[in-house]
């Protein structure tokens, strides 16, 4: 490990409770990745909406499945993480400007998403040290 690269000490229970928000992560956001990919009506009707093609429900459900098998691989979590973060920016965005609706949901995933970025920070600065 570099000089001066973060070492992030946490206790055990802390470590557990990480990963418990990491496998709800993972499980809602292949939930939601496969609901868009398999032609789920109401995926396809709110792409619809969104006006940007189905081609994008694809792209979105390939994001958040991708992102979601990275939080179940502790030296990518991180990475899984951010890109999932930017998923449910892009979320939230669209719920404010484009479909309506309550942006809740985003915003919560946002915020978990954001916690396991930070909580495994010392992954994402390690990677080009090895």
């Amino acid at each position: 490990m570099a000089a001066g690269a973060p070492i992030v000490a946490r206790s055990r229970a802390a470590n557990v409770a990480l990963w418990v928000v990491q496998l709800v992560l993972a499980f809602l956001f292949l939930g939601a990745g496969f609901a868009k990919l398999s032609g789920n009506p109401e995926m396809v009707a709110m792409f619809g909406v969104i006006g940007m093609g189905q081609w994008f429900r694809y792209a979105t459900g390939a994001l958040e499945i991708i992102g979601a098998v990275l939080l179940l691989i502790p030296a990518l979590a991180a990475f899984g993480a951010v890109l999932l973060a930017c998923v449910m920016v892009g979320a939230i965005c669209t719920h404010l400007f484009v479909v309506g609706g309550s942006p809740a949901m985003p915003v919560a995933l946002l915020m978990l998403a954001l916690i396991v970025a930070y909580s495994r920070r010392d992954r994402l600065t390690r990677r080009g040290d090895r």
